[in-house]
């Protein structure tokens, strides 16, 4: 140890006597003792396998081969003495991965970090501030790029801090015996002049000499250096917010691009795949930044896809000039750029990156593309054993044999990710929370995500734009809700029998599908978002969510310990949500606080009335997790016999409620019919399940048509009860829930089969795709009606106001799912299924569909889009019987209350289901009890 660490320990020694604590001094004073993690650093429950400890040992050695013993740092490229703040956050992250993963031992580990922070404590700081850009690794002196020593440097860049600052923190968790060293060299910098207006700042010198303060950070890169500075009391909220971005298609995948590019800020904005993978092993991916990760994988498997060639794109050292490159998703306008710093093209030496191929293959092990792109570069190791290259040239198929700290170290910082079980290595990730709307703008190939969205994917909802409100209002409070109390006999699994096991490929697409339900996932509370872009449910919504719990548990995907405690946790949620004038549950929630909303997501705290077919879509899945999982019946019985039924079914019609507003400001409530073509069909034959005389809502009677096609398609059901003015239009959804729960009935198919046939025609006609649905996008008018026919003409887009939407039609991901799983055989089914099949994104679940005029993804995600996969796949190995079953205890608290009559809340007259599941020659379906034989 130097001279001058002995004098400290000196001085402290006699500080520490004079006040009688010795205990302090071990804990003051960074020695060689044993690190006493107080955490799970060392806590490895994935070990690696002996080929992932051949690339850990072999990464390892290029640090061990570049150390500078008199200063404890080391080169940032393979002999070459020099290195940035960046490089030796990378080393402090391979150190620790190294000690946890016993490539070096404790003794060896304490005399490298004790090296590195003496001489890391002595550096000479730009204008006495902050570190400079970049130093002398072999004399810590201060340097240009060319590692030529300059008195007074060059500046400091915020990013760099950011990164060392992450690393810090994770030193200081997993060594605490270090914490007081680094909070003093934290201490030393002053941290806070590199933070201006919520943003990070770097610092250049210009060329008179003086200090030109510059933002630092682009998409990307931006968030992850805030969360650095994050984690020592730097907020810095505009840097981790992700706007200004856009989002720009590229291979068939929406990219998220900064927009503030070379043009316009002498910065590039580069797309990468290092900015993500580092948020991802090291904070862990969540919301927006989830999605912009699997993108930014997704894109670069379609590139393969279309041309061959493995991808696996970020910035890298070369072993030639210029000798740094950005091999780039996108930058500056241009798809899959390689360029300088300054902007200039090197397109013939783009490579496929070793880091960036071994962070994809941990963040995603189930990804087929990862693995292979993996295996292309996982034996890349220099044959004198000195660390991984950095990759491999594309257009000469020859090695870039550059070596360096960033690739090695990032690989031993991968694997460590990958041993502790692919969990975070930073517990406090959560530095700030991101509204990640992109900007508004005009340019070509973009899209914009505008702040109202409506949270509703049933067809009544009508946006309502959201109120203003002050910059400073907190958001809402997540509140916790306690699951009902474990049930008295839980089933292993659903009592359903299935025809056959998934595919390869539909469990694939299962698997998909049902991670739409784990990103969007309230854990406190239990709840799940309708749509990933909005804080908000409704009743439709959650019981999408409760018939896909139970497909994806019927089909394996979850495991019954995770049914159970998130089928437990909905149905306490359920109890807590404020119902309406005391009745019923409202039309929307704030799946945060559980206080109602209108469809635009603004308070509404005396409520918004009730719609009865979200009543009928989650009765319908409440019948059938008591069927399915009959030790849930008690609470699910509790649940409904809270509500009052008195004003939804009134004289054989289902009702609904509304709230309108008088001029002197009272609010007074209205109800009226359903008359929603197919939803109230769905609607009463759910109603029904429970004893309820709906059959003025049933499927029946006369309907009106349309020619479309040269077929003739329900448009609506001819009726004298009343005379609603509502927007009718005719789409699939509501018939193909219909379909694959109840089944088709005569009366049913007699609808089904023209709405399927014109669509048919039309594919034949035009050869456009076409699978119309109500579909939620992520820009106005939010909610788009894809009809076959509307407001009097086919095939056109209508907004919930009845607007038409120019060029708004989609081919509905869900839609074509559903009516292969409906008819398999059939050839039109068939194409839909193949035009739509890889829409989805690995992280986030399916997309809602595709853009009828361009072909362009219609970026969105949605419980009821993912939900109705889930079950068209059920219902695909269930010899395509109805997903609906039948029960036969007709003693549950439910019929024991309706039985004892009068009941002040609306029940049913009798204890008798009003529907009953028949079979013929061709199909089982269920009918009114009114149309049995």
């Amino acid at each position: 140890m130097i001279y001058k660490l002995r004098q400290q320990k000196l001085l402290r020694w006699i500080a520490l006597f004079l006040v009688g604590t010795f205990l302090q001094l071990l804990f003051y004073i960074p020695t060689p003792v044993l690190s006493q993690n107080s955490n799970s650093c060392s806590n490895i429950t994935a070990p690696l396998i002996p080929e992932e400890q051949t690339y850990a040992r072999g990464a390892w050695q290029y640090f061990v081969k570049n150390y500078q013993p008199a200063t404890g740092f080391t080169n940032s490229t393979g002999g070459y003495p020099s290195g940035t703040l960046w490089d030796m956050g990378n080393y402090l992250m391979a150190l620790n991965a190294a000690r946890w993963l016993n490539l070096t031992d404790q003794a060896d580990f304490d005399a490298r970090l004790n090296k590195f922070l003496t001489t890391l404590s002595s550096l000479k700081l730009f204008e006495d501030a902050l570190p400079n850009k970049v130093y002398n690794a072999a004399n810590a002196q201060m340097v240009d790029y060319g590692n030529n020593p300059l008195e007074r440097g060059i500046g400091w860049s915020a990013l760099d801090v950011g990164r060392i600052l992450a690393a810090f923190d994770v030193i200081r968790t997993c060594h605490p015996q270090y914490n007081d060293w680094l909070k003093g060299i934290v201490a030393k910098w002053q941290v806070a002049r590199s933070l201006k207006d919520g943003q990070l700042f770097g610092a250049t010198v210009l060329p008179d000499n003086k200090t030109l303060l510059v933002q630092e950070g682009r998409l990307g890169y931006e968030e992850y250096g805030a969360r650095g500075y994050g984690l020592w009391g730097f907020p810095a909220p505009k840097a981790i917010s992700l706007e200004p971005f856009k989002l720009v298609e590229i291979n068939g995948v929406q990219i998220p691009v900064d927009t503030r590019d070379f043009k316009s800020t002498n910065a590039n904005n580069y797309v990468v795949s290092e900015s993500y993978i580092l948020e991802g092993i090291e904070f862990g991916l969540q919301g927006e930044l989830a999605d912009f990760a699997a993108r930014v994988l997704d894109v670069q498997k379609r590139r393969y896809d279309t041309t061959g060639q493995l991808t696996a794109v970020t910035e890298d050292n070369i072993d030639q000039a210029p000798y740094f490159l950005y091999n780039t998703v996108y930058a500056n306008g241009a798809n899959w750029a390689t360029i300088t710093d300054a902007n200039q093209p090197y397109p013939q030496f783009r490579s496929i990156s070793t880091k960036a191929a071994f962070g994809w293959r941990y963040l995603f092990p189930e990804n087929a593309y990862a693995q292979k792109v993996f295996d292309a570069v996982k034996d890349l190791r220099s044959p004198d054993d000195s660390g991984y290259y950095a990759g491999i040239y594309e257009e000469s198929k020859q090695p870039n044999k550059a070596l360096t700290g960033n690739t090695n170290g990032l690989i031993l910082e991968i694997l460590y990710y990958k041993a502790k079980g692919n969990h975070p290595l930073i517990a406090s990730g959560s530095a700030s929370v991101s509204t990640g709307k992109p900007s508004e703008n005009n340019q070509q190939n973009s899209t914009v995500t505008p702040s109202a969205k409506t949270s509703s994917n049933q067809p009544n909802s009508t946006v309502t734009p959201p109120i203003a409100t002050p910059a400073n209002t907190p958001k809402p409070t997540e509140v916790t809700v306690a699951p009902i109390p474990p049930v008295d006999s839980p089933q292993s699994s659903s009592n359903l029998k299935l025809d056959r096991s998934l595919s390869v490929i539909e469990r694939r697409y299962a698997e998909a599908a049902w991670r739409y339900f784990q990103a969007n996932y309230h854990s406190k509370n239990g709840l799940i978002d309708d749509r990933s872009d909005f804080k908000g449910a409704t009743l439709w919504g959650l019981g999408d969510y409760l018939a896909a719990l139970h497909a994806a548990r019927s089909l394996d995907i979850i495991t019954p310990k995770e049914f159970d405690q998130r089928t437990r946790h909905l149905l306490g949620a359920l109890t807590k949500l404020p119902l309406f004038a005391g009745e019923l549950p409202g039309r929307g929630y704030d799946t945060r606080s559980l206080q109602p909303v209108d469809y635009g997501g603004n308070p509404a705290p005396e409520g918004n009335g009730w719609s009865a077919l979200d009543l009928g879509r989650m009765l319908a899945a409440l019948y059938n997790l008591k069927t399915c999982h009959p030790e849930y019946t008690a609470a699910v019985d509790k649940i409904v016999l809270d509500w009052s039924y008195l004003r939804v079914v009134r004289e054989g019609i289902l009702s609904s409620a509304t709230v309108i507003k008088e001029q002197e400001g009272r609010s007074l409530i209205r109800v009226n019919p359903e008359t929603r073509l197919g939803y109230e069909e769905y609607a009463a034959r759910a109603f029904q399940l429970w004893g309820f005389n709906v059959n003025g809502s049933a499927v029946g009677g006369e309907y009106q048509t349309a020619s479309v096609e040269g077929v003739k398609v329900p448009i609506q059901r001819q009726r004298i009860d009343t005379n609603s003015k509502v927007n009718q239009y005719t789409v699939s959804n509501p018939f193909l829930l219909y379909a694959l729960e109840f089944g088709l009935d005569p009366k049913m198919r007699s609808l089904f089969e023209p709405i399927f046939q014109a669509q048919a025609e039309r594919y034949r006609r035009t050869g456009n795709l076409t699978a119309s649905a109500t579909t939620l996008i992520d820009r106005k008018p939010y909610t788009v009606h894809s009809t076959i026919t509307g407001k009097g003409e086919s095939w056109v887009a209508l907004g919930d106001d009845g607007q038409p939407v120019p060029k708004g039609r989609l081919v509905s991901t869900a839609v074509a799912f559903a009516y292969h799983a409906l008819l398999p055989e059939n050839k039109y089914s068939q194409e839909l299924l193949q035009g739509t099949t890889d829409l989805y994104n690995p992280l986030a679940g399916f997309y809602e569909g595709f853009y009828e005029a361009t072909g362009k993804t219609a970026v969105g995600f949605t419980s009821s889009t993912n939900s109705m996969i889930l079950q068209s796949l059920l219902y695909k190995v269930m010899n395509q019987q109805p997903l609906i079953r039948p029960t036969n205890d007709m003693k549950s608290p439910w019929w024991q209350e309706v039985s004892k009559g009068n009941s002040g809340r609306g029940l049913p007259n009798t204890a008798t289901q009003q529907t009953k599941l028949i079979s013929d020659s061709s199909s089982s379906y269920w009918v009114s009890a009114s149309d049995r034989h």
